[in-house]
């Protein structure tokens, strides 16, 4: 855990590589201390279509989806951590949001199927 869903608009992908931004949204969630490197799960979903306050404004949006039971000051930090390795790719004329949700542990379900 946890599934970080990298929302964007697409024009970004010019100025940015997806991938680019996963590795950093990776590299934050190590920096917290919360997961092992082998439990985050990373995924990216592109818009072509977008309006921001009634113009088409390019964004970046980040919910990290997690098991509950994380204190509120590891959830602040971890949002805060993705904030700021997003932030730093310099790109201009474009918001930045992390949403931190939690999944409840009694009703998660998660089956792994491996090849034989």
């Amino acid at each position: 855990m946890p599934h970080c869903i990298l929302e964007y608009s697409q024009n970004l992908e010019q100025e940015v590589p997806p991938v680019d931004i996963l590795e950093a949204i990776k590299g934050a969630c190590i920096a917290s201390a919360i997961f092992s490197v082998e439990d985050i799960k990373l995924r990216s979903v592109p818009y072509k279509s977008f309006i921001t306050g009634g113009q088409e404004d390019a964004f970046i949006h980040v919910t990290l989806r997690m098991l509950s039971g994380r204190t509120c000051e590891q959830k602040k930090r971890l949002s805060h951590l993705v904030l700021e390795s997003l932030t730093k790719f310099s790109l201009k004329d474009v918001s930045f949001s992390v949403e931190v949700c939690d999944m409840d542990r009694d009703t998660y379900a998660k089956k792994v199927i491996h090849s034989e």
